[in-house]
């Protein structure tokens, strides 16, 4: 069944490959966040209260990457990730945004251009970057007002997240990954960047794949995958899909 919040609709299954989670396991998955932590905060709010209602233990939480960026707390955000330690029940996947920003922080100019293009300057503002530097454009400028601000061991942090994890069936991952290939064998970039191989495909990637990345305005169930990026810097709606068993709802903000 597909819920949003607490009100239940029908969930229409095109799966190819078994969809279901171990026995006594509940995960809930949430989209691309990007710097957005009102709703954030919002999101996990609604999801206590729907799992209250639910019962059952405790549910994991599984962040699927691209979390800075494009939003105004992009930093209040991951010293909010960092401070899940590794019994908190929470895993932080690698978006490709945060592979531009380690890029940008750890390389020269270029990787610096491309990372502000894509929405790192409210980033490096939140970090306390001044204003006044990343209006004037002088990339060499603000590639070293960030060295001397942003945070090393930050840095450290995003650059170890992981790629993906698996579940039961489910594989969450920020991208998708590229058909044909097995999991092992992937190339980081596709799973963080990969779209219109792995969008359109329909084949039987040897689980169910959980993804964002790709942004819609609703979310995309297919026969072998779901999309929950539902674009909440620009749309104002942060997405959740939880899994229990071999049922699925969502929650959105």
């Amino acid at each position: 069944m597909l819920s949003r919040a607490s009100s239940l609709l029908p969930w229409k299954r095109r799966s190819a490959v078994p969809t279901a989670l171990p026995a006594g396991q509940r995960v809930c998955a949430i989209g691309d966040i990007h710097g957005c932590l009102d709703m954030f905060g919002h999101l996990l709010e609604r999801i206590d209260e729907d799992l209250a209602m639910r019962g059952g233990g405790a549910t994991e939480v599984v962040i699927l990457g691209d979390f800075i960026d494009r939003g105004p707390d992009s930093a209040a955000l991951v010293e909010l990730l960092r401070a899940f330690d590794a019994d908190s029940g929470v895993t932080v996947l690698m978006g490709n945004h945060e592979a531009m920003a380690v890029d940008a922080l750890r390389g020269g100019d270029e990787a610096m251009a491309l990372w502000l293009g894509n929405g790192g300057g409210e980033t490096l503002e939140s970090w306390g970057v001044p204003p006044a530097v990343l209006d004037a454009g002088d990339v060499e400028a603000i590639a070293a007002a960030a060295r001397d601000i942003v945070p090393q061991d930050a840095i450290a942090w995003l650059e170890a997240l992981p790629h993906y994890k698996i579940v039961g069936d489910y594989l969450f991952v920020h991208a998708g990954v590229r058909p044909g290939v097995p999991i092992a064998d992937q190339d980081p970039r596709d799973l963080l960047w990969i779209r219109d191989e792995f969008l359109d495909s329909k084949a039987d990637h040897g689980h169910f794949v959980i993804h964002g990345h790709s942004a819609t305005e609703q979310v995309q169930e297919r026969r072998n995958r779901i999309g929950i990026d539902t674009g909440a810097y620009w749309t104002g709606r942060l997405t959740a899909l939880c899994l229990e068993g071999t049922d699925r709802w969502l929650i959105s903000t």
